[in-house]
């Protein structure tokens, strides 16, 4: 007697629609660069240091921090997410550090 399993793939169905990254910038020096956090691990003390060590590396770097965005992971991460790109352009931001803990 055969028996008939059905079959999931683990990958599962493509969800991206071709669509290509942005080019990457050839320096962080004299950009903007946005922090963003899902409060999840650490990213308080995390973006400390990445400003402290990003800032001896780049000359002019500029950082807009975390708390002016607010949780992209959380109660009002719809909103956030929704109002992000055009947030991003006011911001003349150039690059962004996303944190995200597990």
């Amino acid at each position: 007697m055969t028996e008939n399993f059905d079959v999931v793939w683990p990958s599962g169905r493509r969800m991206t629609d071709g669509k290509t990254l942005a080019p990457r910038l050839d320096s962080l020096e004299g950009k903007k660069v946005a922090e963003l956090w899902d409060w999840v691990f650490k990213g308080d003390k995390m973006f400390d240091i990445w400003e402290r060590e990003l800032g001896a590396r780049y000359e002019g770097i500029e950082f807009v921090s975390w708390r002016e965005f607010g949780e992209i992971h959380g109660a009002n991460e719809h909103e956030v997410l929704a109002k992000l790109p055009e947030k991003l352009r006011e911001m003349e931001v150039d690059a962004v550090i996303c944190g995200v803990g597990c």
